[in-house]
């Protein structure tokens, strides 16, 4: 099981909520959020409501404002409990859309997709086993994206804006 709770003020002030699964709409519980705190669990948090906008990898920790998780605004209108997951990990990524072109298989963390994959975009993948985060940036930066168990034909059904992925890891810490 996983807890986080949610807080309108920085520093972890004002009104807050609890919330210890998925929720696809948060805005009745708080109009803003400026702070959370991840007691147990991993979350992936989403700007708008049903898991879209900007998403947000949430691990156990204080994140006392919105930019100590690299928001973009006091703006949190969703959240998914991200499941634990202890077996191997296995993903797919391909240069081109509908799996063209050329391929390459990962079991671990890339911290420069560039540097191993020798492109910046990925226009499709697979994610044979477990979940993972695509960051838009080298070194786990910039937007993020959660991908689980599944195909992924084309760049947007990660919800991605453009195909570009600097960097990804495997979701390992529980």
């Amino acid at each position: 099981m996983g807890k986080i709770v949610f807080y309108e003020d920085k520093n972890f002030q004002g009104r807050s909520y609890e919330c210890s699964n998925d929720c696809t709409d948060l805005h009745t519980y708080f109009s803003r959020c400026n702070s959370i705190r991840v007691e147990s669990g991993c979350f992936m948090i989403y700007e708008r409501p049903n898991y879209m906008g900007h998403q947000y990898f949430m691990k156990r920790g204080e994140y006392s404002d919105y930019q100590r998780w690299m928001g973009f605004s006091s703006s949190i209108r969703s959240c998914r409990l991200i499941p634990m997951y202890r077996g191997p990990y296995r993903l797919r990524i391909y240069e081109k859309a509908d799996y063209g072109g050329h391929m390459m298989e990962f079991t671990d963390d890339c911290p420069c997709v560039s540097d191993r994959f020798h492109h910046r975009h990925v226009y499709s993948c697979n994610v044979m086993n477990g979940y993972w985060i695509f960051y838009e940036y080298p070194n786990y930066r910039g937007r993020q994206y959660f991908l689980k168990s599944g195909d992924y034909r084309r760049y947007r059904d990660w919800c991605a804006t453009c195909a570009i992925v600097g960097s990804f890891r495997r979701v390992t810490d529980y």
